[in-house]
């Protein structure tokens, strides 16, 4: 597939089929992800890739974050009504790729950098799904965000973990894509200020 022809035509696709996605086309894409831009080669990224019963590990992190974000401990029933959601969440999809950044820390990191070049990452991962057929959708949430969330996949005190990429094979075609033209959020600049 063309480079324009796969930013075009990749969407955001949340039904996928049950069907097992080969480990051969995971490496695939987080080799896709690994070539994305990274200031003073830091390589922040962190992927953690649950399939099968792995996607619990993920459940357990929602249910746990989700308690902490309420401020509460639930109570064992409430604790059931949770896990049972984010069974369903984790469920989705064959393969959930967790995303987590790793920011190195010295001097002249700047740790923004570091956040967006793991977001460069996730979007080669998409763009590598795309060219191979299969469906992709990057899910956050404040849950994701939260310190617990990267805590519970082993970060750093200073990591984060940015995003969910659920993949699988497509359940049926995504629709259009429509975005605003560039020209109405462009402003060119071809002269200096008085």
């Amino acid at each position: 597939m063309e480079l324009s022809e796969a930013i075009r035509t990749r969407r955001s696709v949340g039904a996928v089929k049950e069907e097992s996605v080969p480990r051969e086309l995971i490496e695939r894409i987080l080799e896709a992800g690994t070539w994305a831009p990274t200031h003073r080669k830091t390589q922040p990224w962190r992927f953690f890739v649950l399939q099968g019963e792995g996607r619990s590990r993920l459940a357990q992190a929602l249910v746990d974050t989700e308690a902490a974000e309420k401020g509460n401990s639930p109570s064992a029933e409430e604790r059931e009504e949770l896990l049972v959601s984010a069974q369903k969440k984790v469920s989705r999809a064959p393969v959930i790729i967790t995303v987590g950044c790793e920011p190195v820390d010295g001097p002249n990191i700047i740790p923004l950098e570091e956040t967006l070049s793991v977001g460069a990452a996730i979007q080669n991962m998409l763009l590598e799904a795309h060219s191979l057929g299969l469906g992709a959708v990057w899910r956050s949430g404040s849950p994701c965000y939260h310190p617990l969330m990267a805590e519970r996949f082993g970060l750093g005190p200073n990591g984060q973990m940015l995003g969910f990429v659920y993949l699988g094979y497509p359940a049926r075609e995504p629709g259009e894509g429509k975005r605003d033209s560039f020209e109405s959020k462009t402003v060119w600049i071809d002269q200096a200020e008085d």
